[in-house]
């Protein structure tokens, strides 16, 4: 459990009454009337954001954006020292600004950084310490700065040993932003603007048996994980009818932008099975929800059993707890063959001594402070809360997750499973004049993400919980709350595309909108 004393009272005002438990090491943070204030006018920022700030580059909350300032544990502070609970940063996996990590990384930035061409101590001590959370084959490990990077480089690995070409990957997947990842990504490449599908990569259905093509509706009692599996196979014989070499099954864990989807039990058992026997090598990416955020084991893939091992598994965001530092893990087989290539492998910055201080003292927060075991208690806690809810609310369709990596499918209709995309979003708004940060995600964006800090406490569920049944009794008592977020998707399909399709078409990353038309209503 972590180390938490409950004590403060929000210094807005709001929810007074909720207990809210924050770590001890929140008080050694900088407060309101500390150093760390605004040096510019929130207007200011806007305004030169605007200028010099690339418009791809998307805020959370585009019309009326947050300035956040600081932040401790699971909490973020405006520049008017306004407190915001984060149920979205699963990069600050032990906390904002732990004060061990930062006292890591600063310690070791006051001697020496410099890349990996010179000997150091913290490269191979990281290294042999990620290989010991492993299956005993992922002996080998290269250090880079970021979840694309450690997938970049996933892919060359496996074209390398393989010699093959072409990568199966899951409908809705996201695996990072460098072009060959987007190529790779049918949650970018599939939407407006994008560039379609390239003829080398090989879409399954994503394994939803919730909204997916094998539900648990239409396919009672069936072996899902075989189902969805087998498609994989159909995948791998028509490649092969054509002529083509599967080179790898690359996949998240969990799939996450994809909208909080938990793979059916047997379904990367028969998947790993169908491609290695076709040649090609199994690719686990563990960038959103490694390092114990599924609340035991260590690494999602391990949920599908002992037996199931990756020949690759690429992990970043969480490794850091902010700072980027990212790694990819392979077995000895696959790197002798990335080096039987005769390219060299060299990253300026990665496996540097600072980046590597900061992931080894993340890890070993972790460890000391029982941050896996928090995760399965607090998310089990947290599922159960939604399950309350559900029996209450018919807008909840279904409660998914495991550990701290929670989605909430929201609906129009329990029978027909129709997103609730609009109302999702009202719902997010909602959350944040309650000094809530939540996001949505999937393919209608109707899905509710909970992937927040591993500190995270039953108090902070709690206080979710209340705001969220507020927020819902709000909708179902008042027709013009509905009537509003209806006008707000009639006017998107007067425009010349549907709700949903917008819904798609502005997916980035759990992408945060509020331009839907509000009714100011009574904070939680």
């Amino acid at each position: 459990m972590t180390k938490a004393l409950t004590a403060i009272k929000n210094n807005t005002g709001n929810h007074k009454s909720t207990p809210l438990t924050v770590s001890a090491w929140f008080f050694l943070r900088p407060q309101r009337n500390s150093p760390v204030m605004e040096k510019l006018k929130k207007e200011e920022t806007i305004e030169l954001r605007r200028r010099h700030i690339g418009e791809s580059c998307k805020l959370f909350f585009k019309t009326s954006p947050l300035k956040i300032l600081r932040a401790a544990g699971q909490y973020m502070y405006d520049e008017n020292g306004t407190r915001y609970l984060d149920c979205i940063n699963n990069v600050a996996h032990v906390g904002h600004c732990h004060p061990d990590v930062v006292k890591a990384g600063t310690e070791q930035m006051a001697v020496l950084n410099t890349n990996s061409r010179f000997l150091h101590d913290n490269i191979v001590h990281l290294a042999e310490r990620l290989t010991k959370t492993m299956p005993s084959k992922l002996s080998v490990c290269y250090l880079v700065n970021s979840g694309s990077e450690a997938n970049d480089l996933a892919l060359r690995l496996a074209k390398a040993h393989t010699k093959g070409t072409d990568v199966i990957v899951m409908d809705h997947a996201y695996h990072g932003h460098l072009v060959s990842l987007i190529d790779i990504s049918p949650y970018k490449f599939n939407m407006p603007g994008g560039e379609g599908k390239m003829d080398w990569v090989h879409v399954a259905p994503c394994p939803d048996v919730y909204r997916g093509k094998y539900t648990d509706k239409t396919h009672p009692g069936e072996d899902m994980g075989l189902l969805y599996a087998n498609e994989v196979k159909a995948l791998i014989d028509g490649a092969h009818k054509q002529g083509r070499k599967i080179s790898a099954f690359f996949a998240e864990s969990l799939q996450s932008c994809g909208g909080q989807i938990i793979l059916p039990p047997n379904y990367l058992r028969n998947v790993y099975k169908y491609v290695h026997e076709a040649g090609g090598i199994c690719v686990a990416d563990e960038v959103q929800v490694g390092f114990g955020r599924v609340g035991d084991p260590y690494w999602a893939f391990q949920l599908q059993g002992d037996d199931i091992v990756p020949d690759i598994v690429t992990m970043g965001k969480p490794m850091g707890n902010g700072h980027p530092v990212a790694a990819v893990l392979t077995t000895k087989e696959v790197a002798q063959s990335f080096t039987d290539t005769g390219i060299e492998y060299f990253n300026t910055y990665g496996g540097n001594p600072v980046s590597c201080a900061i992931a080894s003292a993340v890890m070993d927060v972790i460890e000391k402070e029982g941050l896996v075991q928090h995760a399965r208690e607090v998310g089990n806690y947290l599922q159960d809360r939604l399950g309350e809810l559900q029996k209450k609310h018919q807008i909840i369709g279904d409660v998914r997750g495991v550990g701290l990596f929670v989605g909430v499918d929201l609906v129009k209709s329990r029978e027909t499973r129709e997103p609730a995309t609009s109302e999702a979003q009202h719902v997010i708004y909602r959350l944040k004049e309650s000094h809530i940060l939540l996001s949505s995600d999937g393919p209608y964006r109707n899905v509710l993400k909970f992937k927040p800090p591993m500190v995270f406490s039953k108090e902070d569920v709690d206080f979710v919980i209340k705001c969220l049944d507020s927020v819902f009794s709000e909708m179902e008592d008042d027709p013009l709350i509905l009537s509003l977020t209806c006008t707000a998707a009639s006017a998107k399909v007067t425009n010349g595309e549907s709700s949903l399709g917008a819904a798609k078409g502005n997916a980035s990353n759990g992408d945060i909108e509020d331009d839907t038309p509000k009714k100011k209503l009574k904070l939680c």
